[in-house]
């Protein structure tokens, strides 16, 4: 398979109170097209603005990204035609209904014959029964499916999943990890965020730890399992360590290495 997305060398610091804050330090990565890539980090990793960066909301200091052949910083509105984006909260109207809010981003896309496109939708996410009823009532699963959904309108190539189970209830959120395996069955690339570590290694062909503004680690599921398997994981001998049992190895080795060399200086 090719990939869809390339990133090389980005760096991207911010600015508060206290001074510059450096966030991506020279982050890598590449994204195989038709794949589930999960990109993995605590609060303030950067997984956000990776993906600001990815979808032409926000600009690197340095470095390049390139989403469907397109460098994001030269080419924006030829990338963002191949790409649909999902923050971790639901950008929904709630005073509209589900098939309204659908209507108004078919209309703001100005695609045409989108009727038929929007009852698949409705269906594909079980919304059909909610369809006509006011957002304000829908559940939180429910609004979060009623987003994706609209971000689906235009067919894109990629679907940039923002943390999408964040406050869902156990029920919800396995709800849509079905909807995004299903995606995935249609030729979709998903660029996942999360920091449910059991939800990337259901769903993630692929994925990178971000820590520090850095990728510290890459592969499949099982390849960073057999990587990290001589860890402890548990009382029991000769037990596998789960996706999150090597996350949290890595990022406490990095915290323990940042503190000694904090030491030293």
């Amino acid at each position: 398979m090719s990939n869809i997305i390339e990133v090389k060398d980005l760096y991207k610091s911010f600015k508060n109170r206290k001074g510059e804050v450096k966030v991506l330090k020279g982050t890598s990565f590449r994204v195989q097209e038709g794949s589930i890539f999960a990109l993995l980090g605590s609060n303030g990793a950067g997984k956000t603005t990776a993906v600001r960066i990815l979808a032409t909301l926000s600009g690197a200091d340095s470095g390049d990204a390139f989403v469907c052949g397109f460098d994001v910083s030269k080419d924006a509105h030829k990338a963002r035609e191949c790409f649909s984006l999902t923050g971790q909260y639901a950008a929904v109207d709630e005073m509209l209904t589900g098939r309204e809010n659908l209507k108004l981003v078919a209309e703001f896309r100005r695609l045409k014959n989108y009727k038929s496109r929007i009852d698949e939708l409705l269906e594909m996410f079980s919304l059909t029964e909610a369809a006509d009823k006011l957002v304000k009532t829908y559940s939180g699963g429910m609004r979060r499916k009623a987003d994706i959904a609209m971000s689906l309108l235009g067919d894109p190539k990629i679907i940039f999943l923002d943390e999408p189970t964040t406050g869902l209830d156990p029920q919800s959120r396995i709800a849509l990890w079905g909807i995004i395996k299903s995606l995935k069955a249609q030729g979709k690339t998903i660029f996942l965020t999360t920091q449910y570590l059991e939800e990337a290694e259901k769903l993630a062909d692929f994925v990178a730890v971000l820590d520090g503004g850095i990728i510290v680690a890459e592969g499949t599921v099982e390849e960073l399992k057999a990587a990290f398997k001589n860890i402890e994981v548990s009382e029991y001998e000769n037990e596998m360590p789960t996706l999150e049992d090597v996350f949290l190895s890595i990022v406490s080795k990095k915290a323990v290495k940042k503190e000694a060399d904090k030491n030293e200086n």
